[in-house]
């Protein structure tokens, strides 16, 4: 009997797609650019590793004649280029450690490796809960921004994912910035957290973008954490470095609230932005009864002199220094109109803060020296 199976080729190529960032990263096992491939009956599983974030996809096959599982390993990469160029349903077929693909009118050969030779796997897991694919793709969307991608500090490079009896909490800093979004829809009994690097983030923010699984569970696995919906699982290791202490920078005893067009604020900043010509100059912005006055002098660009209706403004004159990207960079991923936020003095941090229905997000941006403005 013939060792073959039959796999659309749309199914396919949007799973080795997702697994290509996994097998194209070099790692100290030369196999962990091959995808290991376990055919059944039914079921055509798939898994990717690169000692760091795992992968397993599972789909249907259209046909296969194996009785019981056979694993094989092929290269992630030739595979993925060979498959994105055929149409239709693709029939494989194992012959002489050789994977032959074949369409009505094409026929390709690929080596293949024994599956005894793919690193460990991570197996076993405890879902802890199941959370709407939609909204903690939004929560992701609000703080990922924020992560830095080589950061000096090892424990920022990461998103800090806290679930506590009270709330689900993801916090993100570049030491500079900090934005936290919380919800009290998920909660567990115990308190959990987990400093998940940022290249995690963003790829199982891009696998929740493609799927169409309304639910996912997060769940653990040893020392990892996992993300799996219907027909995938995905792993990943933890950062070890502790996350920075922020409790104390977040309190806002004896702060003055304020609130401003998010619109016309942003305008502003894009401008201001525009006349830094990649230079670290701070924009100057005086807080009055009634309205904010934002300045900038670039020596060698120009200035800006603009004008902001300010609303609700309890305080007292200030004059507060910041580098207006910081201050874009989070505006930006609030939807409000009409943005909250809270100031005390020139050093300490202005606080945004936006509540929508079981979630709220704080952005707080660190002032810079009066130097800085000129």
């Amino acid at each position: 009997m013939e060792n073959k199976f039959i796999v659309d080729q749309k199914t396919l190529v949007s799973i080795l797609s997702s697994m290509q960032p996994i097998c194209a990263k070099r790692t100290t096992i030369d196999t962990t650019t091959f995808i290991l491939f376990n055919i059944g009956p039914r079921e055509l599983t798939l898994k990717s590793t690169d000692l760091e974030i795992s992968l397993q996809y599972s789909c249907e096959v259209k046909e296969s004649s194996f009785d019981q599982g056979y694993s094989f390993l092929v290269s992630g990469r030739r595979l993925f280029e060979l498959v994105k160029e055929l149409d239709g349903d693709i029939e494989f077929q194992i012959l002489d450690n050789q994977l032959v693909l074949q369409t009505k009118a094409i026929r390709l050969t690929l080596h293949i490796k024994d599956a005894q030779e793919f690193p460990p796997f991570p197996e076993r897991i405890e879902n802890l809960m199941q959370l709407d694919t939609e909204f903690f793709l939004s929560i992701l969307g609000r703080v990922s921004f924020l992560i830095p991608q080589s950061n000096p500090n090892p424990a920022l490079n990461g998103l800090l994912l806290e679930i506590s009896p009270e709330r689900l909490q993801c916090t993100s800093t570049d030491g500079h910035c900090l934005v936290q979004v919380t919800t009290s829809k998920y909660t567990l009994a115990n308190k959990r957290s987990w400093l998940v690097p940022r290249r995690a983030i963003f790829e199982i923010k891009k696998l929740l973008e493609m799927i169409n699984d309304r639910h996912i569970f997060l769940g653990i696995c040893g020392n990892q954490l996992v993300f799996s919906g219907l027909s995938f699982n995905f792993f990943t290791k933890l950062l070890a470095d502790s996350f920075p202490s922020y409790d104390s920078i977040m309190k806002k005893d004896d702060f003055f609230q304020a609130a401003i067009s998010r619109l016309d604020l942003i305008k502003t900043l894009r401008r201001s932005s525009c006349l830094l010509s990649g230079q670290f100059i701070a924009t100057r912005f005086d807080f009055d009864a009634h309205e904010v006055k934002a300045s900038l002098h670039n020596k060698e660009v120009g200035k800006l002199e603009e004008a902001l209706v300010l609303h609700k403004f309890n305080g007292e004159k200030l004059d507060i220094r910041f580098y207006s990207p910081y201050l874009l960079n989070g505006l930006q991923v609030f939807s409000d109109d009409q943005v909250s936020f809270y100031l005390k003095n020139s050093s300490k941090p202005i606080i945004f803060e936006s509540e929508a229905e079981q979630l709220s997000m704080t952005y707080l941006v660190m002032p810079v020296s009066p130097t800085m403005g000129n």
